[in-house]
């Protein structure tokens, strides 16, 4: 059984049946039996299904944000803004997935034709998160049904309201049933579904489930993708406008309550503006209202998951007892609810788990640095590659330094952004494979080689 529980109250929202391990074998059988026919479908028939249920998120908006609100804690307007521009990245998979599928004709001549032709992967395993669900599960079935897979979707514990609205919402669009199925419950759920020979595993999550997922399937040579999160840097120069960097830095280490995988969790400021920078960022981070997140003025909800409050915790002890100093916050807040304090820490080093290991919350470290020497060296010292910014307004300065950067986005003059039309992808911990962009769409295909001679 599935207990959905609203982080804000505490309270039980909805008790569900997990699925079984025979659900599971059903819900395979029925998506692998039922995928040739959807692949045979004519692209704008699955087109048209895509673009009814873009529509349908447009209608629902207000009661799509509420159910997302109430079961992970995301302030209601922070979940509009996720769902409305769930259906601009729509529109882009839209635009390009009949490129991604257009034969290519590569050599033609001596009566000898060289053609690439693009064909379905097949059964695709979508286990999603739940602090982005429509962003993170969209970028992966979206493209996958537009171009002829069946797709299982496991989502988070966390988001399962969500996920089964989003099912709703496809079948009514017209996405056959059979063809996208929703996998409901836990971790051991989400494991009894990889036993099955699906066609390629798209995951996102954390490093350690992320080397499971990599483990068992391993030998069965399925592709797999795995966006397992970070630990973004931003560099702020010392020719800024100082409080504008401040203002923007701060909301991309706290935006969703900070429990995003390309939230600043690193800030590195030049010496010279390393004061005042501080308290700006300060100031701004004391005017963020914390509290109940159906209230349009509250910035930080609670936190997805009551376990993240002790590792919170124990971050913040392990960097003050190292020699830090606590500007702000540093422990969950009273009351009902999985609250956690904003917190902001100086004289942080890389000894401190704050500046190595993965937050999720909101929570930062702010570290001094010499110059942009020693900016590019401590940037650079993580086992993650995801994100990394840098602020000035000197766009060679910028380039220079971003160029150095080992992760797969990079920012100038803004953070914590994501786009449709480039590719998403990460590094070393920051895992495997890309989503988004034309090559986000081609991730879901494979190529056929057609050696024509007559």
């Amino acid at each position: 059984m599935l207990e959905i529980v609203n982080p804000a109250t505490e309270e039980s929202i909805e008790r569900l049946e997990s699925d079984s391990p025979e659900a599971v074998q059903a819900k395979f059988d029925s998506a692998r039996e039922s995928q040739p026919d959807w692949s045979s479908t004519p692209l704008s028939g699955r087109v048209s299904a895509i673009a009814g249920f873009r529509d349908l998120l447009g209608e629902n908006v207000e009661g799509l944000a509420s159910t997302l609100t109430a079961e992970m804690g995301k302030p209601r307007w922070q979940a509009r803004n996720e769902i409305n521009a769930t259906r601009d990245r729509i529109d882009y998979f839209l635009e390009e997935v009949g490129r991604a599928l257009a034969p290519e004709t590569v050599r033609e001549e001596a009566g000898l034709l060289e053609r690439i032709s693009w064909e379905p992967l097949g059964t695709i395993a979508n286990v999603s998160a739940w602090n982005y669900p429509y962003f993170v599960g969209s970028n992966v079935f979206v493209p996958a049904l537009l171009t002829g897979n069946a797709v299982l979707y496991k989502p988070s514990e966390h988001a399962t309201l969500t996920g089964l609205a989003i099912a709703d919402m496809l079948w009514e669009a017209g996405v056959p049933p059979n063809v996208f199925h929703v996998v409901v419950g836990g971790g051991t759920v989400g494991a009894e579904l990889l036993k099955h020979p699906v066609d390629g595993v798209f995951f996102t999550g954390s490093v350690p489930t992320g080397r499971k997922i990599a483990a068992e399937v391993a030998t069965r040579f399925t592709k797999v993708q795995l966006e397992l999160g970070g630990k973004d840097p931003a560099y702020v120069c010392d020719d800024v406008d100082i409080a504008q960097a401040a203002a923007a830095v701060a909301d991309g280490a706290f935006y969703n309550t900070g429990q995003s995988c390309c939230s600043v969790e690193r800030i590195y400021v030049h010496e010279a503006i390393a004061e005042p920078f501080i308290e700006a960022f300060i100031a701004t981070v004391k005017g963020f209202k914390v509290g109940d997140p159906t209230d349009d003025d509250t910035y930080i909800g609670p936190l997805a998951r009551k376990a993240q409050l002790g590792s919170l915790e124990l971050q913040v002890a392990d960097a003050v007892q190292r020699g830090a100093e606590l500007h702000l916050g540093g422990k969950r807040l009273g009351g009902r609810g999985y609250y956690f304090e904003p917190t902001v820490l100086t004289e942080v080093d890389h000894t401190m788990a704050v500046m190595r290991d993965e937050s999720f919350g909101p929570i930062i470290g702010i570290m001094e640095v010499s110059g942009d020497e020693e900016a590019v060296l401590r940037m650079r010292e993580t086992e993650y590659g995801l994100t990394s910014a840098v602020y000035t307004p000197n766009r060679a300065r910028a380039e220079r330094i971003l160029a150095r950067m080992d992760t797969g986005s990079v920012y100038w003059n803004c953070c914590d952004r994501v786009s449709p039309r480039l590719p998403w992808s990460g590094r070393r911990n920051s895992g495997v494979g890309t989503t988004l962009s034309f090559e986000g769409i081609r991730a879901f295909l494979r190529p056929k080689a057609w050696h024509l001679r007559g």
